[in-house]
């Protein structure tokens, strides 16, 4: 098969191969799936570049999130999933090979239905921004009739956490830097935009809840945005947090948040529970038969320009997802 691999961490244009390798079989429990379409997160950029830390094996294959069609299957698993679409889900993690080759071989149950309406592009992104931002949205339950709180809304998670919070009946606020973020969280459906480069985040939305604050905040940058936070969360508000490059040793406030009554839920897709990771599943495959969801595949690599495909998510400029293209 076809893919692209590194043998030591450093710059894409440094150590990615693209080339030819043997094609995985399905162990016991397994299934082999023929990929069409490989997301590049900035997880896995950053695990290229040596960011999280020495290889754990002598040769990676990229990329934890992918889509495509089940060739076969391992012992123990039904041959009837076979010719099923699918997206994966943690597709290199605690793995050495993950979905940035024409197959993949990997438990049956990290390989999910496809729902018809998704195209294999918009499915390799389900296995990381769309299930951060189900999971951040709805970890502490229903939202209808509250108010959310999006931090950058025009990134890959906050894209669709910004469509689910709307979808499941709140009223959502977002924060971003720019006109051209302000767009396209505009065409998720965000209630109230604001550009936290200009003037009193904290007042802008205060003044945009007549005073009241927020429900939940679904929380990009923890470290860097806790003061502005603590002044709008509602009384036993929730912070969902995914990130806190901007601050990664934040100062916490412990008194104020406790007598506020906060819940901090301080979360990693990778490492969601059983339940909470069944919970998930079903509901971005749920959400996925709405006709709004907007899926922002902003730009597309072929296997080979792989590198590029790194270099673009390295960029920072891209509003959206970043897909390889499987042919």
């Amino acid at each position: 098969m076809q893919a692209v691999w590194y043998e030591k961490t450093g710059a894409a244009k440094d150590v990615l191969t693209y080339g030819e390798m043997n094609r995985p079989q399905p162990g016991s429990g397994e299934v082999l799936v023929r990929l069409y379409a490989s997301g590049v997160n900035p997880s896995d950029v950053k695990a290229r570049a040596g960011a999280r830390g020495d290889l754990a094996y002598d040769r990676v294959i990229p990329h934890s999130d992918g889509a495509g069609v089940i060739e076969a299957v391992g012992a123990g698993v039904d041959s009837g999933m076979v010719g099923e679409r699918v997206w994966i889900w943690n597709g290199a993690w605690a793995r050495p090979f993950g979905t940035c080759a024409e197959y993949i071989a990997l438990p049956a149950a990290q390989a999910v239905p496809l729902p018809e309406k998704v195209d294999f592009a918009a499915g390799a992104c389900l296995g990381i921004p769309a299930s951060t931002a189900y999971h951040g949205v709805y970890a502490d339950g229903d939202v209808r009739g509250k108010t959310v709180l999006v931090t950058g809304g025009a990134g890959a998670v906050g894209h669709y956490a910004i469509q689910f919070a709307r979808l499941g009946g709140a009223k959502v606020l977002t924060t971003v830097s720019g006109l051209e973020k302000a767009a396209h969280a505009e065409t998720a459906g965000a209630d109230v935009v604001i550009n936290y480069r200009e003037g009193d985040v904290a007042a802008a939305i205060l003044e945009a809840t007549d005073g009241a604050g927020v429900d939940r905040v679904v929380e990009v940058e923890f470290g860097g945005n806790l003061a502005v936070t603590n002044k709008i969360l509602r009384p036993n508000g929730v912070i969902a947090t995914y990130g806190s490059m901007g601050d990664p040793n934040p100062v916490l406030p412990f008194y104020p948040m406790m007598f506020n009554g906060v819940t901090l839920r301080m979360y990693l897709v990778y490492l969601l529970s059983g339940q909470d990771r069944a919970n998930t599943i079903a509901g971005v495959n749920r959400l996925m038969s709405e006709e709004s969801v907007k899926h922002a595949v902003a730009e597309t690599y072929d296997l080979e320009a792989t590198i590029s495909a790194h270099q673009a998510v390295e960029s920072g400029k891209v509003i959206g997802n970043v897909v390889v293209n499987i042919a």
